[in-house]
């Protein structure tokens, strides 16, 4: 056991040893990155061709290349990922990867799909010490499907004729007949086949929105790379885009190590030979003023049962709706809308329903429930590696890989909406209402809710206490937690609602006391009330949530509805002009206009929608003075609910609910 007895210092001098192993590890890896930064930066790149070129650049660096690049590279991940992911189904594969070094590339790609689906894999270079480095990495890992080749990328084709996958993994820039390489690439890409290109890059002076950079970052880097002879000009990508179709993109940047604050410009890009019609690229948007840098709404805030009774929807359908959360959208959806286009001008609510989308049509149900269902899923970041990021457009990417914490937290608890019900469940906790809480959301009969919402002190006291101190209190608390910068950054209610508000002549306080006692005296949040249970639990009941979490409606949506769906970040007016629809639901969006703004609107909505068609909206105010304007240009207007009586809706939030048809006969 040692001195002592207890081998206390058998195990001190065990971590004596662990800890210089360590330390010299930490000195050797450092050793071998700064090998590797002499060759990058000072190294000659002697040679009379191409091959002794490589060769005297990467020769020295060979040993230590794979262990800086993974620090360096960072587009090879997702580029191998998105091709991964778009293979999954498939068997029998042949993937040939030019410039492919030391097979690096095969082993991330083992991370991502079975190695044993690919008939063959061919890692292709022209450096003769990094073929050696790929030769010994290929027997030490048992691949047998793998064949290192030391070849010329634009003379080599692979034994079986043609491949299903060619990647270009930071090679193609250094390659300087691009052109020969790519179209030899292409001459033996099967049909069906894919080509991924991960690379650092810098725009044209006019190039698309996402990678358009100003010219001081052009010249910069393109003067960096080009000492390395890497020309990372667009000349190289839109040769690709002649000759294939543009599947995905993505433009980023990336850290260098040992080089603080520089972030070097890369891309990843996915293209097959050409289909009927074109790729389309993606707008660069910004959120507007005022709006937080996330979210408002994490679910939709609009009771979607009131509307399909009078929506009349079927397969004919183009729906126009506002996106909030997105679960309205799905659910029009299910109800059997031909096409449903998800506008709204915040990218963040935008990105929102897009990640629904994309989770809908790549993961299993259980997946999608931890996610959207109870809010939290364990394995988020390799679901969205893995899974979901390869499909994302490259602004909701931006998005959600700096906040997939929101799923490990709690998604419910996010956004604006989802941090004001966070602070009120604190509140109720320190209050000593935490329990009550509970009980509440959790009620087994409506009846049993009604009789803890109404013996609550707080509401005997409001409803019986003293008229002054309750007049006292209320104020208190309309100030504390419903002034207009809550009711925005939590709410989402904008000032010109507000006002609607105020001009019924309803104080906030009162105009949020009959919503909640409307909801509890009326609606079973247990049973029927998802919105609220949400609201009080931060999660869904597998019983009592948005229709597409249901798992019926979710494999209606997985079959193929969802991909009827088109999410747009834009002005509500501008996506109006876009096509004819036959039905717009407005939400309370014309809340937050100007009249005069309110009167183009209903003046678009006479062009844009076909006769016969209905639009539909909530309002905050018992009358709102647009409902004529919309039944001057051209249709029938009838108000069909209001909350007069304290109840409209399992939301109960408005005031009024209306429904217009366009006048005309149908075609």
């Amino acid at each position: 056991m040692g001195a002592g007895g207890d081998g206390r210092p058998v195990r001190d001098g065990y971590m004596r040893r662990n800890f210089s192993l360590d330390k010299l590890k930490n000195i050797t890896n450092v050793k071998d990155d700064l090998t590797v930064l002499r060759h990058m930066w000072f190294g000659s790149k002697k040679g009379d061709d191409h091959a002794a070129r490589l060769e005297s650049f990467y020769g020295p660096q060979a040993a230590a290349y794979d262990a800086f690049r993974s620090r360096f590279l960072w587009g090879r991940k997702p580029m191998l990922a998105a091709c991964a992911a778009r293979l999954a189904d498939r068997s029998n594969l042949i993937w040939v990867d030019l410039g492919g070094g030391t097979g690096e590339n095969v082993d991330l790609m083992s991370q991502y799909i079975d190695l044993t689906k690919f008939k063959a894999i061919y890692v292709v270079d022209l450096c003769h010490s990094l073929c050696e480095v790929a030769k010994r990495k290929a027997k030490a890992k048992g691949w047998k499907n793998v064949h290192v080749v030391e070849a010329d990328a634009c003379q080599f084709a692979p034994a079986e004729g043609s491949a299903t996958l060619i990647t270009f993994s930071y090679s193609l820039t250094m390659i300087p007949p691009f052109h020969a390489v790519i179209d030899q690439a292409i001459s033996y890409l099967a049909m069906d086949g894919l080509v991924g290109v991960a690379d650092f890059y810098v725009s044209g002076k006019y190039d698309l929105p996402m990678r358009q950079m100003p010219w001081s970052r052009r010249f910069f880097w393109r003067s960096i790379f080009d000492i390395d002879n890497i020309d990372v000009g667009p000349e190289r990508r839109s040769y690709l885009e002649q000759k294939l179709e543009r599947v995905w993109e993505q433009n980023s940047q990336g850290s260098i190590p040992y080089v603080p604050w520089l972030r070097a410009p890369y891309y990843v890009w996915l293209g097959r030979h050409p289909s009927v019609g074109h790729a389309l690229h993606e707008e660069r948007v910004e959120r507007p003023p005022l709006f937080p840098p996330t979210f408002l709404y994490t679910q939709s805030w609009e009771d979607p049962e009131p509307d399909m009774e009078v929506m009349e929807i079927n397969k004919n359908d183009t729906v126009l709706t506002l996106t909030s959360g997105g679960c309205n959208a799905l659910n029009l959806l299910v109800h059997g809308a031909g096409h449903v286009v998800s506008v709204d001008c915040n990218p963040a609510q935008s990105a929102l329903l897009e990640l629904k989308k994309v989770a809908i049509e790549q993961l299993e149900f259980e997946d999608v429930w931890q996610m959207f269902g109870e809010g939290v899923h364990p394995r988020i970041e390799e679901l969205y590696e893995k899974k979901l990021a390869p499909f994302l457009s490259q602004t909701s990417h931006n998005f959600w890989s700096k906040r997939l914490w929101y799923f490990q937290h709690g998604l419910y608890y996010q956004g604006g909406m989802g941090k004001l019900c966070w602070v009120l469940q604190c509140l109720a906790a320190v209050t000593g209402l935490g329990k009550t809480v509970k009980r509440l959301a959790n009620a087994p009969t409506l009846d049993e809710q009604r009789r803890i919402w109404d013996s609550n002190f707080i509401i005997h006291f409001v409803k019986h206490g003293p008229k002054l101190l309750v007049w006292l209190f209320v104020k208190f608390v309309s100030l504390m937690m419903f002034n207009k910068a809550v009711l925005w950054f939590g709410g989402g209610v904008p000032g010109k609602q507000y006002a609607l508000i105020k001009a019924d002549g309803i104080p906030i306080e009162r105009y949020i006391a009959r919503t909640m006692d409307g909801v509890a005296e009326n609606s079973h949040v247990r049973k029927q009330n998802y919105f609220y249970y949400n609201c009080l639990t931060g999660k869904f009941l597998r019983d009592n949530c948005p229709t597409y979490l249901r798992e019926q409606a979710f494999a209606q949506l997985k079959g193929g509805l969802v991909e009827r769906l088109t999410v747009a970040t834009n002005f509500f007016m501008d996506e109006l002009k876009a096509r004819t629809y036959t039905k717009v639901i407005l939400m309370d969006h014309v809340d937050w206009l100007d009249l005069h703004i309110a009167q183009q609107l209903a003046e678009t909505l006479a062009q844009q929608v076909a006769p016969g068609g209905i639009v539909i909206w909530r309002s905050a105010s018992l009358q709102p003075p647009y409902a004529e304007l919309i039944r001057k240009v051209g249709f029938d207007v009838r108000c069909i609910r209001r909350a007069s009586e304290g109840y409209m809706d399992r939301v109960n939030m408005y005031s009024s609910f209306y429904v217009a048809r366009r006048k005309g006969k149908k075609d």
